[in-house]
């Protein structure tokens, strides 16, 4: 392919560093290693060292946990977005983000190709090169997963020990995980089971519900246009507010989930995910969405939520059908501005108040006792009407087997 310098999506983990090593040798080419800074903490230390060790002709480690955070999580929740009820999509988002800034040091590195560690037979495929290809069409893109003869994770290792890499994988501990500030999954070797539990030491991010503390905690998020601003009355960014709500909800064991979904190639996988913070901000989000939010705007978006969830799931994120939908979805959160007080305890998250300036819940409307402003027997006329179409098919029903009956 003549392929010159390549810019690496590199995070130092099994697949990347054997990737790295392999691009080197398979192609003699420069490989520059880059590393998006999303909230990994502790993963990062050492991975420019490492990747320099490995073969990189550079490493770059960019700070990319505001943006993550402001332009990527942010309007997902938004949009309340979902797949397949449960997962919160904490990888599906940060892949476009990973991909733009890859795109971009390409151009900044003069390299002519771009590769990824995503596998041949999983999603990340594809949330990388739908991206590089609605940013940069004519970048050369080498996905090794698919060229190599490597068939598993364990030839992966035995590659690492050949070839001196240290990898943070054994076969002892064979499954996979990645984090970022949304979240951290986890799939492959012994979680492929469906069956099996997984090892409670596995988690990183959250107490085990049944180990957290026997008190709750109660705490209130403040909203403006669909976003949170404040948490107990402190205003912080957006990194700063999800750092929080991850501290706070990962000591009361909140966010796991364990999941059975369906891959966008056609195939089920079995994926363990910790989203402490999102899971909070999730929750807090559609409380204030419930007393600020017109009820036809809702219901209707409510419709969109699953396509939405399915275009990030799928890595459609710079497709125009999302960027009709972002803008439709962001439209419908004007109105939400207000206050969620959430009770936490053991694993649970429960709305136990909301307030707005812009409430549209009017208790003089809503109250059960005397009022001034609902007059009730105009409810007759109302409900006569809504259920007229149901009462002339009833009747013609009644009208034909009467004059069948009559023959």
């Amino acid at each position: 392919m003549g392929i010159k310098k390549v810019v690496l999506a590199y995070s130092g983990g099994l697949d990347t560093s054997i990737i790295l090593k392999w691009l080197v040798e398979t192609y003699k080419c420069e490989v520059v290693a880059f590393s998006a800074d999303l909230g990994q903490d502790e993963e990062l230390d050492g991975v420019e060292k490492k990747a320099l060790a490995t073969g990189a002709v550079k490493a770059r480690i960019e700070d990319l946990r505001e943006e993550f955070v402001k332009d990527y999580v942010f309007p997902a929740f938004r949009a309340n977005a979902v797949y397949e009820g449960q997962y919160l999509l904490g990888t599906s988002i940060a892949r476009p983000l990973i991909a733009k800034h890859q795109i971009r040091i390409a151009e900044e590195e003069g390299a002519d190709a771009v590769s990824h560690g995503a596998t041949g037979k999983g999603n990340d495929q594809v949330r990388f090169e739908l991206a590089y290809m609605a940013l940069r069409p004519d970048i050369k893109v080498i996905a090794p997963w698919r060229e190599w003869d490597m068939k598993s994770r364990s030839d992966l290792i035995a590659f690492a020990t050949k070839h001196g890499i240290p990898v943070p994988v054994t076969k002892e501990k064979p499954y996979s995980s990645d984090r970022n500030m949304l979240h951290i999954s986890y799939e492959g070797g012994i979680l492929e089971d469906p069956w099996a539990e997984p090892d409670p030491a596995m988690f990183v991010l959250t107490a085990a519900p049944e180990d957290a503390p026997d008190r709750a905690e109660v705490i209130e998020i403040e909203y403006e246009k669909g976003d949170p601003v404040a948490l107990d009355g402190k205003r912080m960014g957006p990194a700063g507010i999800l750092q929080c709500l991850n501290r706070i909800g990962g000591k009361h064991g909140i966010g796991r989930v364990d999941l059975v979904e369906n891959r966008l190639v056609g195939m089920k996988s079995r994926g363990v995910y910790e989203t402490p913070g999102g899971t909070i901000m999730r929750a807090a989000h559609m409380a204030v969405e419930s007393i600020t939010m017109d009820r036809e705007v809702m219901h209707l978006r409510d419709t969109l939520i699953p396509e939405y969830s399915r275009m990030i799931y799928n890595g459609f994120w710079f497709s125009p059908e999302m960027r009709f939908l972002q803008s439709m979805m962001d439209l419908a959160q004007e109105n939400v501005w207000g206050t969620a007080r959430i009770k936490l305890y053991k694993g649970g998250c429960c709305i136990v108040g909301r307030k707005s300036n812009r409430s549209l819940y009017q208790p003089g409307f809503a109250t059960f006792e005397e009022d001034n402003v609902y007059r009730q027997d105009e409810a007759t006329g109302f409900i006569r009407l809504l259920g007229l179409r149901l009462r002339i098919e009833t009747l013609v029903k009644q009208g034909a087997q009467q004059a069948v009956k009559s023959n």
